[in-house]
């Protein structure tokens, strides 16, 4: 009897099926460990914030052990100062509330009965007379009928009730009073949603503290652990990684001050309420991909509808909001961080589609300083070269 043989396995099938197993595990990996690594990565995107100015502190004779506290010291300063007049406006802007819901509804009003107008206009014009009369006749109906029911009640005046309202009694509501909750009790229920957010969060001054201070130490270690040709090739790619994530936050933490001191500025004298913090928030909003241009002229335009009867000023600030982010995307980013993040447009969509579903809207904010890391890093190692070229533009 002879036996039959399983055909020998491919070598090239056998890598293949490791290496999609390998990336269904790093996915895993990526979406149940989100709270580390989503930790870990925003601490080295503030610590590459603040690192041009630790090398500034450090020009004065300072070692890089002593310019770090310093630069994190001036750094929780300004993010002080900076949140209470977020507080102050934020404070303000719930005391108007009331104005604004007004003003809206005012104006929602005015929409609706616009378009009324537009609709009888638009059926006058376009149904004719006749059917018009027919429909009238057909509404009308019911309500001669209803009539009829009221005189035939007699004397009484009472309008017969048929159905199931003539068979329910009537309920009598019933208020139930609640032991109020203890405040401990309410104030644990309401943090203990955060209370994980908290806890990660906290480990962020640590972390951006050690990578400021051995930063050097770090590079060296890592190099130290291979030798020879690979060696050359993981220097140039650590220098790429830092050179092009760098050059994405740095570059676009430096544009946001721009856009935010400049929008504040044109919200300040066209008369803006509250510009201090719409100006910072429609240039953080200007910064999304593809979707800035429409985010940014919201804030200023839901700040503007409190100005009555100022239509031009709304339109005003749209066209000047409108500018400024068309300066600074297709000039200033140009110049500031594309030259040295190079992204195809379609990798940049499919990252954000990705690190959105993997990491939520922490994924969408670093998206595209992961994608630039990962490109810079398929540049500078030899056998990833043609990966690089794909993830380019």
């Amino acid at each position: 009897m002879a036996l039959f043989t399983a055909p020998p396995v491919s070598g090239k099938l056998v890598q293949f099926s490791a290496s999609f197993l390998a990336t269904c595990a790093g996915v895993a990996l990526l979406y149940f460990g989100r709270d580390f690594f989503i930790t870990l990565i925003f601490s080295a995107l503030v610590a590459f914030i603040l690192d041009p100015a630790v090398v500034i502190v450090m020009k004065l004779r300072l070692p890089r052990s002593a310019a770090t506290p310093i630069v994190i010291g001036v750094a929780f300063a300004l993010l002080y100062f900076a949140g209470l007049l977020i507080w102050t406006q934020v404070a303000t802007l719930s005391e108007d509330l009331p104005t604004y819901t007004s003003r809206v509804n005012e104006l929602i009003e005015k929409a609706n009965t616009r378009l009324d107008e537009v609709e009888q206009q638009t059926i006058e014009k376009v149904i004719p007379k006749t059917l018009r009369e027919q429909e009238q006749q057909i509404q009308e109906k019911p309500r001669e009928a209803m009539k009829a029911r009221r005189r035939r009640a007699g004397s009484s005046g009472a309008v017969p009730q048929t159905g199931i309202a003539a068979q329910q009694p009537a309920i009598q509501e019933v208020t139930i009073h609640q032991p109020p909750k203890p405040v401990i009790a309410t104030f644990y229920g309401y943090v203990s949603r955060y209370f994980h957010l908290m806890i990660m969060a906290s480990f962020v001054p640590f972390l951006v503290y050690f990578m400021l201070s051995w930063r050097d130490r770090l590079g060296r270690t890592i190099l130290g652990l291979v030798h020879g040709p690979d060696r050359v090739s993981l220097e140039r790619a650590w220098t790429g990684v830092g050179e092009s994530t760098r050059a994405y936050v740095v570059g676009n933490f430096f544009l946001w001050v721009f856009l935010s001191s400049a929008s504040a500025i044109v919200f300040f004298f066209l008369g803006v309420p509250y510009w201090p913090l719409t100006g910072p928030l429609s240039a953080a909003f200007s910064l999304v991909p593809y979707v800035g241009l429409p985010l940014s002229v919201l804030p200023p335009m839901l700040a503007a509808i409190a100005i009555p009867n100022k239509f031009k000023i709304v339109v005003l600030i749209i066209v000047l909001t409108a500018a400024l982010h068309v300066l600074s995307m297709n000039f200033l980013y140009a110049k500031i961080v594309g030259k040295r993040v190079r992204l195809n447009p379609l990798v940049v969509t499919i990252a954000l589609m990705f690190w959105g579903v993997i990491w939520g809207g922490a994924g969408l904010l670093l998206a595209i300083p992961m994608t630039a890391a990962i490109k810079a890093v398929c540049d500078n190692i030899e056998p990833l070269n043609g990966y690089g070229r794909v993830l380019g533009d």
